[in-house]
């Protein structure tokens, strides 16, 4: 750093701007890396965000310090209206990570002749501070769809039907939180329009978007993550190219299949068909004791598809099974809403 006379009023205040905005970027990072270690138990981003801090904190010189209030700051307390407008912790992070980019653009300045060292160290850690925002959104979002996977029993899988929105609609209104949408005939045009359609109708409600097989249809549609069978997509691809963000689900019906999903770190599995399905005909039916001893040590939520019905659901529940996927039983209902709802009383019983 040069040597500079603190009593020069110029320097007192280029000491005061740094020492505020360091305060600034270092409290900012606190937030971050709190929400990533308490809210998201992502313990490496944590570690990063951490060491920042860090290094902020070991270049906050006694000078600036010392320059506290020398000159009396006229808009300190200011507030604005957006600040209490933050309702969730996207909005937390997302504000907070702009406050610490601000700041660390400010050091950035201020420093660059008298401690060209801090104004490097700034410069390098904003950069950073872009990923970081990110990184902490989509794990954010990957956690809540984990969530809605982990506490929801009710599976529905699309069918090709007129009034397709409408039935989703009704059954999203009775408390179905996942929907896996699978194209049928139509032109990609179509398809990216109904699956946005989808994507809006399942937003309003909280719940997940799948879309089946068709990657570009998910990114393109912003889709909560895509569904793949054994002739689709292998799963390491589709992470590659999807995120972490997303979640991916697999078909299998054995064990090997099981096996390579789990290695290759799929989010659910969905396994079957346990019943003849006509959906499914030229698979044959697992049966109970199959997929029982199929599912015994899985530790990732699971769902039993492929004839499943409202009058074998209780059968299903008596023999352990948690979680079901449906396709005809609500696509075919003449009253979906209700139909789901008695479905969901159902799953929700204890035996």
């Amino acid at each position: 750093m040069k040597n500079s006379n603190p009593k020069d009023a110029e320097d007192l205040r280029i000491y005061q701007i740094i020492d505020a905005n360091l305060d600034r970027a270092r409290e900012g990072l606190r937030v971050l890396e709190d929400w990533a270690r308490f809210g998201l138990g992502e313990n490496d981003c944590v570690a990063k965000i951490k060491n920042y801090r860090q290094i902020l904190g070991k270049n906050h010189l006694e000078v600036y310090k010392q320059s506290r209030n020398h000159i009396e700051d006229q808009c300190k307390g200011l507030t604005h209206q957006e600040q209490i407008n933050r309702r969730n912790p996207e909005q937390i992070i997302s504000s907070n990570a702009g406050r610490v980019q601000e700041a660390l653009r400010v050091i950035e300045e201020f420093s660059r002749l008298q401690n060209h060292e801090l104004s490097k160290i700034a410069s390098e850690i904003r950069y950073e501070i872009y990923t970081i925002e990110i990184d902490l959104l989509s794990y954010g979002k990957r956690k809540k769809s984990e969530k809605i996977l982990k506490e929801n029993h009710l599976y529905v899988i699309t069918d090709q039907k007129d009034n397709l929105l409408e039935i989703i609609e009704e059954i999203l209104i009775a408390g179905v939180r996942i929907i896996q949408h699978r194209f049928k005939t139509g032109t990609d045009q179509d398809h990216l329009k109904e699956a946005i359609q989808i994507k809006n109708l399942c937003k309003r409600y909280n719940s997940l978007f799948i879309v089946n097989d068709r990657l570009d249809i998910a990114l393109a549609s912003n889709a909560d993550g895509i569904h793949l069978g054994q002739d689709d997509l292998d799963l390491k691809t589709a992470r590659k190219l999807l995120g972490y963000s997303k979640i991916i689900g697999i078909s299998a019906n054995n064990a090997i299949d099981i096996s390579n999903a789990l290695k290759e770190g799929c989010d659910y599995i969905g396994i079957g068909p346990v019943f003849e399905t006509t959906t499914k005909k030229n698979k044959k039916p697992l049966g109970i004791e199959n997929t029982k001893i199929l599912t015994k040590d899985l530790n990732i939520p699971w769902f039993a598809i492929g004839g499943i019905k409202s009058n074998n659901i209780s059968y299903l529940k008596r023999n352990g099974f948690q979680k079901v996927a449906l396709v005809s039983q609500l696509m075919n209902s003449e009253d979906p809403k209700e139909d789901a709802i008695m479905i969901l009383k159902e799953l929700s019983h204890e035996n």
